[in-house]
Protein backbone atom coordinates (compact mmCIF):
# COMPACT_ATOMS: atom_id res chain seq x y z
CA UNK A 1 0.00 0.00 0.00
CA UNK A 2 1.29 3.45 -0.92
CA UNK A 3 1.68 5.33 2.36
CA UNK A 4 0.64 8.57 0.66
CA UNK A 5 -2.56 6.98 -0.67
CA UNK A 6 -5.82 8.82 -0.04
CA UNK A 7 -7.10 5.63 1.58
CA UNK A 8 -6.77 5.20 5.31
CA UNK A 9 -4.05 2.97 6.69
CA UNK A 10 -6.01 0.20 8.40
CA UNK A 11 -4.43 -0.81 11.72
CA UNK A 12 -5.04 -3.83 13.94
CA UNK A 13 -3.83 -4.15 17.53
CA UNK A 14 -2.58 -7.47 18.87
CA UNK A 15 -2.97 -6.98 22.60
CA UNK A 16 -5.09 -4.65 24.66
CA UNK A 17 -3.07 -4.13 27.82
CA UNK A 18 -2.11 -0.70 29.13
CA UNK A 19 -0.12 0.18 26.00
CA UNK A 20 -2.69 -1.26 23.61
CA UNK A 21 -5.51 0.64 25.29
CA UNK A 22 -3.59 3.92 25.05
CA UNK A 23 -2.92 3.36 21.34
CA UNK A 24 -6.54 2.39 20.71
CA UNK A 25 -7.91 5.50 22.42
CA UNK A 26 -5.56 7.75 20.45
CA UNK A 27 -6.47 6.19 17.11
CA UNK A 28 -10.25 6.22 17.61
CA UNK A 29 -9.92 9.84 18.74
CA UNK A 30 -8.41 10.66 15.34
CA UNK A 31 -5.01 11.73 16.64
CA UNK A 32 -3.34 10.36 13.49
CA UNK A 33 -5.16 11.53 10.35
CA UNK A 34 -5.32 8.82 7.71
CA UNK A 35 -4.90 5.97 10.20
CA UNK A 36 -7.92 3.88 11.19
CA UNK A 37 -8.17 1.26 13.93
CA UNK A 38 -10.22 -1.59 12.47
CA UNK A 39 -9.60 -4.61 14.72
CA UNK A 40 -8.05 -5.81 17.95
CA UNK A 41 -7.24 -9.18 19.48
CA UNK A 42 -7.08 -9.82 23.19
CA UNK A 43 -7.00 -12.73 25.60
CA UNK A 44 -10.40 -11.77 26.99
CA UNK A 45 -12.74 -10.93 24.11
CA UNK A 46 -15.62 -9.75 26.27
CA UNK A 47 -13.39 -7.42 28.26
CA UNK A 48 -12.01 -6.02 24.99
CA UNK A 49 -15.53 -5.47 23.64
CA UNK A 50 -16.56 -3.71 26.84
CA UNK A 51 -13.55 -1.40 26.58
CA UNK A 52 -14.11 -0.60 22.91
CA UNK A 53 -17.80 0.07 23.43
CA UNK A 54 -16.81 3.20 25.35
CA UNK A 55 -14.92 4.64 22.38
CA UNK A 56 -15.75 2.99 19.06
CA UNK A 57 -18.50 0.65 17.93
CA UNK A 58 -16.97 -0.21 14.56
CA UNK A 59 -13.74 -1.85 15.79
CA UNK A 60 -13.90 -5.64 15.62
CA UNK A 61 -12.55 -8.04 18.25
CA UNK A 62 -11.09 -11.06 16.46
CA UNK A 63 -8.67 -13.94 16.93
CA UNK A 64 -5.01 -13.19 16.35
CA UNK A 65 -5.05 -15.30 13.18
CA UNK A 66 -7.66 -12.98 11.62
CA UNK A 67 -5.91 -9.67 12.23
CA UNK A 68 -4.09 -9.80 8.90
CA UNK A 69 -7.40 -10.22 7.06
CA UNK A 70 -8.63 -6.90 8.42
CA UNK A 71 -5.63 -4.59 8.36
CA UNK A 72 -2.69 -3.22 6.39
CA UNK A 73 -0.55 -2.95 9.55
CA UNK A 74 -0.58 -5.14 12.65
CA UNK A 75 0.80 -3.62 15.86
CA UNK A 76 2.16 -6.21 18.32
CA UNK A 77 1.72 -5.02 21.90
CA UNK A 78 1.17 -8.33 23.67
CA UNK A 79 3.14 -10.52 26.10
CA UNK A 80 6.46 -11.70 24.66
CA UNK A 81 5.34 -15.32 24.95
CA UNK A 82 2.93 -14.91 22.02
CA UNK A 83 5.21 -12.72 19.90
CA UNK A 84 5.84 -15.19 17.05
CA UNK A 85 2.23 -16.29 16.70
CA UNK A 86 1.27 -12.65 16.15
CA UNK A 87 4.11 -11.48 13.92
CA UNK A 88 4.75 -14.48 11.67
CA UNK A 89 1.21 -14.85 10.21
CA UNK A 90 1.05 -11.11 9.53
CA UNK A 91 4.35 -11.15 7.67
CA UNK A 92 3.35 -14.25 5.68
CA UNK A 93 0.20 -12.37 4.69
CA UNK A 94 2.54 -9.61 3.45
CA UNK A 95 1.23 -7.08 5.92
CA UNK A 96 3.34 -4.49 7.68
CA UNK A 97 4.08 -5.17 11.33
CA UNK A 98 5.06 -2.87 14.19
CA UNK A 99 6.66 -4.68 17.12
CA UNK A 100 6.94 -3.50 20.71
CA UNK A 101 8.26 -6.71 22.29
CA UNK A 102 11.65 -6.17 20.68
CA UNK A 103 13.40 -8.44 23.18
CA UNK A 104 11.34 -11.32 21.79
CA UNK A 105 12.62 -10.48 18.32
CA UNK A 106 16.15 -11.38 19.47
CA UNK A 107 14.85 -14.91 20.08
CA UNK A 108 13.12 -15.04 16.70
CA UNK A 109 15.60 -13.33 14.33
CA UNK A 110 14.29 -15.32 11.35
CA UNK A 111 11.30 -12.97 11.33
CA UNK A 112 13.52 -10.14 10.11
CA UNK A 113 14.51 -12.26 7.11
CA UNK A 114 10.89 -13.29 6.62
CA UNK A 115 9.82 -9.66 6.33
CA UNK A 116 12.45 -9.14 3.63
CA UNK A 117 11.52 -12.28 1.71
CA UNK A 118 7.82 -11.36 1.82
CA UNK A 119 8.50 -7.84 0.57
CA UNK A 120 6.97 -6.16 3.58
CA UNK A 121 8.22 -4.02 6.47
CA UNK A 122 8.75 -4.60 10.18
CA UNK A 123 8.77 -1.35 12.17
CA UNK A 124 10.38 -0.86 15.59
CA UNK A 125 9.33 2.40 17.26
CA UNK A 126 11.82 4.37 19.34
CA UNK A 127 9.77 3.63 22.44
CA UNK A 128 11.44 4.38 25.77
CA UNK A 129 14.90 4.99 24.28
CA UNK A 130 16.64 8.23 23.44
CA UNK A 131 19.65 8.13 21.12
CA UNK A 132 18.40 5.53 18.65
CA UNK A 133 18.83 7.90 15.70
CA UNK A 134 22.43 8.61 16.77
CA UNK A 135 23.08 4.87 17.02
CA UNK A 136 21.76 4.26 13.51
CA UNK A 137 24.03 7.01 12.18
CA UNK A 138 27.07 5.73 14.10
CA UNK A 139 26.46 2.24 12.72
CA UNK A 140 27.26 3.55 9.23
CA UNK A 141 30.84 3.65 10.50
CA UNK A 142 32.53 1.57 13.19
CA UNK A 143 31.07 1.26 16.67
CA UNK A 144 33.60 0.20 19.28
CA UNK A 145 31.36 -0.36 22.29
CA UNK A 146 27.80 0.04 23.53
CA UNK A 147 26.65 -0.20 27.12
CA UNK A 148 23.28 0.45 28.73
CA UNK A 149 22.47 0.83 32.41
CA UNK A 150 18.80 0.29 33.23
CA UNK A 151 17.32 1.21 36.60
CA UNK A 152 13.74 0.38 37.50
CA UNK A 153 11.60 0.45 40.62
CA UNK A 154 11.57 -3.09 42.05
CA UNK A 155 7.89 -3.56 41.15
CA UNK A 156 8.82 -3.23 37.47
CA UNK A 157 11.17 -6.22 37.69
CA UNK A 158 9.23 -8.62 39.91
CA UNK A 159 8.61 -12.00 38.33
CA UNK A 160 11.36 -11.71 35.71
CA UNK A 161 12.69 -15.20 34.80
CA UNK A 162 16.27 -14.21 35.70
CA UNK A 163 15.21 -13.20 39.21
CA UNK A 164 13.15 -16.34 39.70
CA UNK A 165 15.90 -18.65 38.41
CA UNK A 166 18.55 -17.06 40.63
CA UNK A 167 16.33 -16.57 43.70
CA UNK A 168 16.85 -12.81 43.66
CA UNK A 169 14.34 -11.03 45.90
CA UNK A 170 13.74 -7.37 45.03
CA UNK A 171 11.02 -6.76 47.59
CA UNK A 172 11.79 -4.64 50.64
CA UNK A 173 15.05 -3.32 49.19
CA UNK A 174 16.57 -0.37 51.03
CA UNK A 175 19.35 0.31 48.50
CA UNK A 176 19.88 -0.18 44.74
CA UNK A 177 20.70 -3.78 43.77
CA UNK A 178 22.39 -4.83 40.52
CA UNK A 179 20.43 -7.89 39.42
CA UNK A 180 22.01 -8.53 36.01
CA UNK A 181 25.14 -7.81 34.01
CA UNK A 182 25.69 -9.31 30.57
CA UNK A 183 24.80 -8.92 26.91
CA UNK A 184 21.47 -8.01 25.34
CA UNK A 185 20.82 -11.55 24.12
CA UNK A 186 21.03 -13.03 27.61
CA UNK A 187 19.03 -10.11 28.98
CA UNK A 188 16.20 -10.83 26.54
CA UNK A 189 15.93 -14.33 27.99
CA UNK A 190 16.12 -13.21 31.60
CA UNK A 191 13.93 -10.12 31.34
CA UNK A 192 11.56 -10.56 28.36
CA UNK A 193 9.20 -7.82 29.56
CA UNK A 194 11.84 -5.33 30.68
CA UNK A 195 14.62 -4.95 28.13
CA UNK A 196 12.95 -4.03 24.85
CA UNK A 197 15.02 -0.84 24.87
CA UNK A 198 18.38 -2.61 24.85
CA UNK A 199 17.11 -5.05 22.23
CA UNK A 200 16.23 -2.16 19.92
CA UNK A 201 19.58 -0.53 20.65
CA UNK A 202 21.45 -3.72 19.78
CA UNK A 203 19.60 -4.17 16.49
CA UNK A 204 20.37 -0.57 15.54
CA UNK A 205 24.04 -0.93 16.43
CA UNK A 206 26.52 -3.78 16.93
CA UNK A 207 24.17 -6.66 17.67
CA UNK A 208 22.85 -8.32 20.83
CA UNK A 209 26.00 -10.24 21.73
CA UNK A 210 28.22 -7.14 21.84
CA UNK A 211 25.70 -4.75 23.38
CA UNK A 212 26.19 -4.85 27.15
CA UNK A 213 23.63 -4.20 29.86
CA UNK A 214 23.36 -3.70 33.59
CA UNK A 215 19.93 -3.98 35.25
CA UNK A 216 19.36 -2.41 38.66
CA UNK A 217 16.38 -2.65 41.00
CA UNK A 218 16.29 0.74 42.70
CA UNK A 219 13.77 1.39 45.49
CA UNK A 220 14.64 5.09 45.48
CA UNK A 221 13.26 5.89 42.03
CA UNK A 222 9.79 6.13 40.51
CA UNK A 223 10.78 6.27 36.84
CA UNK A 224 12.31 3.73 34.47
CA UNK A 225 15.80 5.03 33.71
CA UNK A 226 18.00 4.06 30.75
CA UNK A 227 21.53 5.38 30.27
CA UNK A 228 23.44 4.47 27.11
CA UNK A 229 27.17 4.94 26.57
CA UNK A 230 28.42 4.64 22.99
CA UNK A 231 31.91 4.91 21.54
CA UNK A 232 32.44 4.87 17.76
CA UNK A 233 34.80 6.20 15.11
CA UNK A 234 32.51 9.18 14.50
CA UNK A 235 31.05 10.00 17.90
CA UNK A 236 31.04 9.34 21.60
CA UNK A 237 27.86 10.02 23.48
CA UNK A 238 26.12 9.32 26.75
CA UNK A 239 22.39 9.84 27.17
CA UNK A 240 19.90 9.18 29.92
CA UNK A 241 16.14 8.95 29.66
CA UNK A 242 13.83 8.74 32.69
CA UNK A 243 10.34 7.53 31.85
CA UNK A 244 7.19 7.38 33.91
CA UNK A 245 5.77 3.85 34.05
CA UNK A 246 2.41 3.19 32.43
CA UNK A 247 -0.39 1.37 34.26
CA UNK A 248 1.86 -1.66 33.79
CA UNK A 249 5.03 -0.92 35.83
CA UNK A 250 7.13 -2.97 33.40
CA UNK A 251 6.35 -0.57 30.53
CA UNK A 252 6.94 3.17 30.17
CA UNK A 253 4.10 5.56 29.38
CA UNK A 254 6.03 7.03 26.46
CA UNK A 255 5.94 3.73 24.53
CA UNK A 256 2.36 4.21 23.31
CA UNK A 257 3.13 7.84 22.43
CA UNK A 258 6.10 6.63 20.38
CA UNK A 259 3.82 4.31 18.40
CA UNK A 260 1.44 7.17 17.63
CA UNK A 261 4.40 9.36 16.59
CA UNK A 262 5.70 6.68 14.22
CA UNK A 263 2.26 6.18 12.67
CA UNK A 264 2.07 9.91 12.10
CA UNK A 265 5.52 9.88 10.51
CA UNK A 266 4.49 7.08 8.17
CA UNK A 267 1.59 9.20 6.90
CA UNK A 268 3.46 12.49 6.69
CA UNK A 269 5.23 14.19 3.79
CA UNK A 270 7.51 15.99 6.30
CA UNK A 271 9.64 13.69 8.44
CA UNK A 272 12.13 14.57 11.17
CA UNK A 273 14.73 12.08 12.38
CA UNK A 274 16.67 9.26 10.81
Amino acid sequence: MNEFSSQNLRVALAGLGSVGRSIAKALVAGEVPGVELVAVSAKNHQKAKDFLSQYASNVQVVEVSHLSDKADLVIECAPASVFAEIVEPALRARKQVMVLSVAALLKHPYLIDLAKSQGTVMHVPTGALIGLDAMLAAARGTIHSVKMITRKPPSGLEGAPHLVKNNIDVQNLTAPLKVFEGNALDAAVGFPANVNVVAALSLAGIGPQRTMLEVWADPGIHRNSHTIIVDSDSTRFTSTMENLPSENPKTSKIVSQSVIALLGKMRSSFRIGT
